[in-house]
């Protein structure tokens, strides 16, 4: 059975596919941020985003968990701000000293960054299990043998 081609089709095959990029020895692309982040959430994007492509740690597929990085920070933020401002304790409705929520969603967003960071490499401890590139033998020996066989290949 033969598949309709719509407009949404045919506009994303005029797109250039980040996969051939990456195979053809291309820099990693830098995608783009998505519009839902907020303006924090924005800068910590632009700050981070180019490190990785940089780095060679970056694809098309890592926007979305990058987002939840991105928002993550923005919300650590906002919470850490509150208690500096406000402190760690309040009282509650009946006045019992009680522990400001801001406490747990520092906390918690505190270990999602932590979590996506250590995917990325960006702990120290993150680094040293990823793969560098630049620096591995390994990969270097490789990179040397493609471009001789690709030397050695009869140009069609």
């Amino acid at each position: 059975m033969a598949r309709k081609t719509s407009e949404k089709d045919s506009e994303q095959s005029d797109q250039p596919n980040a996969s051939s990029e990456l195979k053809e020895g291309g820099p990693s692309p830098i995608i783009e941020c998505p519009a839902e982040l907020g303006p924090i959430a924005r800068q910590e994007w632009d700050r981070i985003v180019p490190l990785l492509a940089a780095a060679d740690r970056l694809n098309q597929l890592d926007r979305g968990i990058i987002a939840i990085y991105c928002n993550a920070y923005a919300t650590w933020l906002e919470a850490v701000t509150t208690l500096q401002a406000y402190g760690t304790m309040m009282k509650s409705p009946n006045g019992y000293p009680i522990q400001s929520p801001y406490v747990s969603i520092a906390s918690k967003n505190a270990e999602i960054m932590i979590r996506v960071g250590a995917e990325f490499g960006f702990t120290p401890a993150s680094r040293m299990r990823l793969p560098n590139p630049s620096k591995d033998p390994f990969f270097l020996e490789l990179t040397d043998i493609r471009e001789i066989a690709s030397e050695l290949k009869p140009s069609e």
